[in-house]
């Protein structure tokens, strides 16, 4: 079968119109480490570079050699030839926070910053922290701090999530129960419950009953607080979409070399397509490779059978089994990465191989930067 074209991480980097790389994939792929060792390595080659990972998991920070990552990025290297890696970690009610203060009057901010649905809403509420990421991304890209922003995606069902999200808000925010609700302050400050039972008495009252009236008033009052900001939520969503659309993004695929991850990953080339957006290429992690590839698993197996007929060496044979397994384990992975390419032929790809032992600090990420640039 045809090689695919090798993904060429280094001149994705050394490309100063390159602006925001993102790492999309299935949870537990190696997202996180890929996006903090390509900020290394774009340090490294003189890029002053942020990693943003969204990821509840500390293994960023540790890998990083910091105690813990906040909303504020950090300094973790700052390289000879002027390159430098920040990096900071997604604080979604933070981030919420901090848009509420910045586009509403003080007052407004109080009503809303104390309001428990608010309170509800910017810590749990479905979407809201894919929502924050666009949010913080476009922040970043404003400040124009950094001249590289590598965002590590959230960890969701599905980790483009992060694209739909603003839709989902906003839908929330516009849904005819949340439209109820915010009508008395546009009808002229007519209470809540005499414009509900006015034209939808069973439907305040079974509220009412359900929800309790305070419930319903804390409900009210924060969404005709936030109903004067939220415009502006969406102008920098609908930006920030057009930002990751632009040619200056680059978007990358992590996947394992295993069947759900790389059906996930067609799903995100495929999406990402849709939504065209600039694809870099595919990356597949902890593929698994022997120095004796030449040894096929069937010739090791039948060599082990022979010596344990025999009773002899059975150190050898234990080996030649654990080869064979190995090789085995290596054509199906082989497999797997040949059914993505055969259904996406074009798509770049860089395979890294598996580590001994999982990366803790700034020297296997840097190893890891040296395997994706040499794939």
């Amino acid at each position: 079968m045809k090689e695919p074209a090798r993904l060429d991480i280094d001149a994705i980097l050394d490309d100063r119109g390159t602006r925001i790389i993102v790492c999309c994939g299935a949870g537990g792929v190696g997202k996180t480490t890929t996006a903090a060792a390509l900020g290394l390595r774009a340090a490294e080659r003189g890029r002053c570079a942020v990693v943003l990972t969204v990821d509840p998991a500390r293994r960023l920070a540790q890998s990083m050699g910091l105690t813990e990552l906040d909303n504020t990025p950090r300094l973790v290297q700052e390289e000879a030839g002027g390159g430098q890696l920040f990096a900071m970690m997604l604080d979604m009610k933070r981030t919420f926070d901090e848009i509420i203060e910045a586009h509403a009057d003080p007052e407004r901010a109080r009503q809303i910053l104390s309001n428990p649905f608010y309170q509800s809403l910017s810590s749990s509420f479905s979407g809201t922290q894919e929502y924050m990421a666009m949010e913080k991304l476009g922040q970043l890209r404003r400040s124009d701090e950094w001249d590289l922003i590598v965002v590590d995606t959230p960890p969701s069902r599905s980790a483009l999530d992060f694209l739909d999200a603003p839709e989902r808000l906003g839908r929330f925010l516009d849904g005819r129960f949340i439209r109820l609700l915010t009508a008395p302050a546009k009808a002229g400050g007519r209470s809540a419950f005499k414009l509900l039972n006015a034209g939808f008495g069973l439907m305040a009252g079974a509220l009412t009953k359900l929800l309790g009236a305070q419930v319903i008033k804390d409900l009210q009052t924060f969404v005709s607080a936030l109903d004067a900001v939220f415009g502006g939520f969406r102008q920098r969503a609908e930006m920030t979409y057009r930002l990751l659309q632009a040619p200056g993004t680059a978007f990358v695929v992590v996947a394992a070399p295993e069947r759900d991850a790389m059906r996930e990953a067609s799903y995100f080339v495929e999406r990402l397509a849709e939504e065209r957006m600039p694809l870099a290429g595919l990356v597949v992690n902890r593929v698994h490779t022997s120095p004796a590839a030449a040894l096929s698993a069937a010739r090791s197996t039948a060599a082990a059978e022979d010596l344990e007929s025999r009773g002899e060496h059975e150190l050898t044979a234990a080996v030649l089994r654990l080869h064979a397994g190995r090789m085995q384990l290596a054509a199906r992975e082989g497999r797997e990465r040949e059914h993505f390419v055969s259904a996406h032929p074009t798509v770049p790809v860089a395979k890294v191989r598996a580590m001994s032992e999982d990366v803790h600090d700034l020297a296997g990420l840097r190893q890891i930067g040296e395997l994706l640039a040499s794939a």
